[in-house]
C-alpha cells in the first residue's frame, strides 16, 4: 500500500483542491495533514480572529474528510519537521503542498524541500487562479500596473476545476494534536469552513455585484474574502462559475479576483513589499499616537471613517470601499505611516492576507502600484457618494442614529456625544502635500 501526505496550508477544502487530488491519485492511502506552526504566532500573523476562524475551518475540513472515509491529522510544531516525522511514521513516499507567495511560505517550502527532497511536490494554481510568474511583461519578472496585467490574465489558460474524491483511505493509528486558540475575538465574526463558505456563495447574487459592490448601506458584497484567504473556496472554481453567468456583475467580480492575483504576483516577486515601500517617495510621515488611537477606536470625528473602523472591530471584516476610505484617511489625510494602519488591519481582519492587505495599503498610501500616487480620497465626498442617505453610518454609530439623511456625515457632531474632528476638514490634504517631497 502506497501512502501520500496532503499538507493543507491555505487550501482548507475538498472541492477543486490540486493538493488533495494529486495525493489521492498518486497513492493508495492519503494522510490529510495540517501543521500548526508556532512561527506563525512568532511572526505576528496568528490574530485571535483568524485563529478562531481557522479552528472552524479545520473542524469543518475534518468532518468533510470523515464523510469520505478519511480524517484530518493536526500536528503542532515546525512544518517541515512535523511533516517529515509523519512521513516516517506512515511510510509516505510523496508529500503534496500548495505553492505560496509570502516570504513565510517560501521559507517553509525551502525547509520542506530540504527535509523531504524529491518526495515533495508543490502545486500551483491552488491559492490563486493564475500562478505568480506565469504571465510577465517583456524584460520584467512581474507586472507593476494592474490594467496590462488584467489583459494578460484574461487570456492566460486556467486549469480544470477538480472534483471531490469519492472516497479516501487513510491509515489508522495516527496521533493528532489539538489546535490552540486564545485571545478575544470580534463578536460578529463569521463562521469558518468550506461548508459555510459554499453556503454563502450559493446564496449570493453575483449578477447584482456591479451595481452594489460599492454601496456601503446595501451590504451586498460577496463576503467571500475570509473563505478565499483560508482556501475554503477555490478562486479557480469561483471564476469558472462566474464566467458562466457572463453578465456585468460576474465580470466585475472576476476583475476583483484578478486584482487578488495581481497582488500575489507582486508580492511573490518583491517579498519585501510586505514591509517596505514598493515605490519610495521619501515620505516624511506624521506621527501622532493620539490620532492613531482615535482612528483605531472609530473616534476620528468623521462618521464614514468611524463607521468602517467600528465594523472592523465588531466583525473582523469590512467591505472594500470602507477599507479604501479608512486607510486613505489614515495614510493621506492624517499622513501617518501605512505600516501602522496595515498592522492594525491585520490584527483584526479575518481575511488578513499579507499580499492583499499590505499592497492595498500601499496603493492608498501612494507608495504602491497606483498610477496616481498623489490621489486623496476625501472622506466627506466618499460618504456622499457611497452612503448618500447615511444608512451605513447610522448602522455603526448609534450615537448618531437619530440624525436624518446625509446630515449624519458632516463633522462637528460632538453635541450629540460624538467627538470633534481630529483634523479640520479644510486641512484634509495639507499634511500629505507638505510631507511628500
Amino acid at each position: 500500500m502506497t501512502v501520500s501526505i496532503a499538507l493543507f496550508t491555505q487550501d482548507l477544502r475538498l472541492h477543486d483542491n490540486p493538493v488533495l487530488h494529486a495525493a489521492h491519485t498518486s497513492a493508495d492511502q492519503v494522510v490529510p495533514l495540517f501543521v500548526s506552526d508556532p512561527a506563525v504566532e512568532a511572526a505576528g500573523f496568528a490574530a485571535p480572529n483568524r485563529q478562531a476562524f481557522l479552528a472552524d475551518c479545520l473542524a469543518d475540513l475534518d468532518a468533510s474528510l470523515r464523510g469520505i472515509g478519511s480524517r484530518l491529522t493536526v500536528r503542532r510544531g515546525e512544518a517541515a519537521e512535523q511533516t517529515a516525522r509523519l512521513a516516517a511514521e506512515t511510510g509516505a513516499t510523496t508529500v503534496h503542498v500548495a505553492a505560496g507567495v509570502t516570504g513565510f511560505a517560501h521559507r517553509r517550502e525551502v525547509r520542506l524541500r530540504k527535509a523531504l527532497g524529491e518526495r515533495l511536490h508543490v502545486h500551483e494554481a491552488s491559492v490563486t487562479v493564475v500562478p505568480p510568474g506565469r504571465i510577465t511583461p517583456v524584460g520584467r519578472d512581474h507586472y507593476a500596473v494592474f490594467t496590462p496585467y488584467h489583459r494578460a490574465w484574461q487570456e492566460a489558460p486556467r486549469r480544470t476545476v477538480l472534483a471531490v474524491p469519492g472516497a479516501l483511505r487513510t491509515p489508522g493509528g495516527i496521533d493528532s494534536d489539538t489546535l490552540l486558540v486564545s485571545g478575544t475575538t470580534s463578536p460578529g465574526l463569521p463562521p469558518g469552513g468550506e461548508s459555510a463558505g459554499r453556503a454563502r456563495w450559493r446564496t449570493w447574487d453575483v449578477d447584482a455585484y456591479a451595481d452594489v459592490h460599492d454601496d456601503l448601506a446595501a451590504d451586498d458584497t460577496s463576503r467571500l474574502s475570509p473563505y478565499l484567504h483560508f482556501g475554503c473556496l477555490s478562486p479557480t472554481e469561483l471564476v469558472a462559475h462566474a464566467l458562466r453567468h457572463d453578465g456585468e456583475g460576474a465580470r466585475a467580480f472576476v476583475r476583483q479576483l484578478a486584482w487578488r492575483d495581481f497582488h500575489h504576483q507582486v508580492l511573490a516577486a518583491r517579498p519585501d513589499a510586505a514591509r517596505r515601500d514598493y515605490r519610495d517617495h521619501d515620505d516624511h510621515w506624521h506621527h501622532d499616537e493620539e490620532e492613531t488611537e482615535a482612528w483605531r477606536q472609530g473616534r476620528t470625528g468623521y462618521p464614514i471613517v468611524d463607521a468602517g473602523m467600528r465594523q472592523l472591530a465588531y466583525e473582523g471584516w469590512m467591505p472594500n470601499r470602507a477599507r479604501l476610505i479608512t486607510a486613505g484617511f489614515f495614510a493621506k489625510c492624517l499622513y501617518q505611516d501605512w505600516r501602522i494602519g496595515a498592522a492594525h488591519f491585520l490584527s483584526l481582519l479575518v481575511d488578513g492576507d499579507v499580499a492583499n492587505n499590505q499592497l492595498n495599503w500601499q496603493w492608498v498610501a501612494g507608495t504602491g502600484t497606483d498610477t496616481r500616487p498623489n490621489r486623496i480620497l476625501n472622506p466627506l465626498r466618499q460618504a456622499d457618494r457611497y452612503d448618500p442617505d447615511g444608512a451605513y453610518v447610522r448602522r455603526w454609530i448609534p450615537e448618531l442614529a437619530h440624525l436624518p439623511g446625509p446630515a449624519v456625515h458632516r463633522p462637528g457632531l460632538f453635541a450629540h456625544g460624538y467627538p470633534a474632528p481630529i483634523i479640520d476638514p479644510d486641512a484634509l490634504t495639507t499634511r500629505f502635500r507638505i510631507g511628500r517631497p
